[in-house]
């Protein structure tokens, strides 16, 4: 699997290599084009895409899950509107998830986030604000956002939490450091829904059910109408299925809360 360690070492060694050739033959000026343009889109595309790993190990599923179970994962929230549709429908089905919520609408929303504490789901951090540019944050202001929501859940809840979602699903170099600073584990995903896009209710169950195997984690957001209405049709296919949903914790058999 590509790393940003192992790329940026493979990088420095073709440069050595280059530096050592052009003692011999006249090395053309495009050939350390090249290689930066490679190392720039690699490491774009892997700051992108954290099933990647490309600067943090997150967990994505669990290929050695022995039951039939799958883990639903709600980001965003909580919401006023949608997340208490939400519980409801989990409820009804008997099902567990992980809801990664943002500092903010903890705040706004507190009695829904007790809510989701009371009926026994687990809950992760997902940053304070969510800023657009939080990929480009330092590792100190990454680390405040973090420790901003970690706070303010042990006040409300008295849970220390373990679990980070990545906004956007992006990670550096920074994000890394302030995870191992606050010692959060980085939560990924198997199968993203894209149900805050534009495509339909059947195209998002579709995009969720055609490959959904046990040991699967699921991207959804609590703060829609679409993943309602889809959540509703996606339980009713796990119950067809045998499939059972649980929380994050545990189908890696890991802790949550510190």
């Amino acid at each position: 699997m590509l790393r940003f360690h192992t790329i940026n070492r493979l990088a420095v060694a073709i440069i050595f290599i280059l530096l050592i050739g052009s003692i011999f033959y006249n090395m053309p000026w495009w050939a350390y084009l090249i290689l930066a343009l490679v190392w720039f889109t690699l490491t774009v595309i892997g700051s992108f895409h954290v099933r990647w790993n490309y600067h943090i190990d997150a967990l994505h599923s669990n290929k050695n899950c022995t039951k039939n179970h799958i883990a639903l994962t709600f980001d965003d929230g909580p919401h006023p509107k949608f997340t208490p549709k939400i519980l409801h429908l989990l409820a009804q089905y008997n099902a567990k998830a992980t809801f990664f919520c943002i500092g903010e609408n903890i705040e706004t929303n507190e009695a829904i986030f007790k809510d989701i504490d009371a009926a026994g789901h687990t809950i992760g951090n997902h940053t304070y604000s969510h800023p657009n540019n939080f990929g480009f944050f330092s590792s100190e202001k990454v680390i405040a956002e973090l420790q901003k929501t970690n706070s303010l859940v042990k006040k409300t809840i008295g849970k220390e939490m373990k679990l980070y979602r990545p906004a956007f699903g992006v990670t550096n170099p920074n994000i890394r450091k302030a995870l191992k600073t606050i010692r959060l584990l980085a939560i990924g995903w198997s199968i993203r829904s894209l149900d805050t896009t534009g495509r339909s209710e059947a195209q998002v169950l579709n995009k969720i059910t055609k490959n959904i195997t046990k040991g699967d984690v699921v991207l959804l957001h609590d703060t829609n109408e679409k993943t309602v209405a889809v959540l509703e049709q996606l339980l009713l296919f796990l119950q067809e299925q045998n499939l059972q949903s649980v929380t994050i914790d545990q189908l890696f058999n890991i802790k949550p809360y510190a």
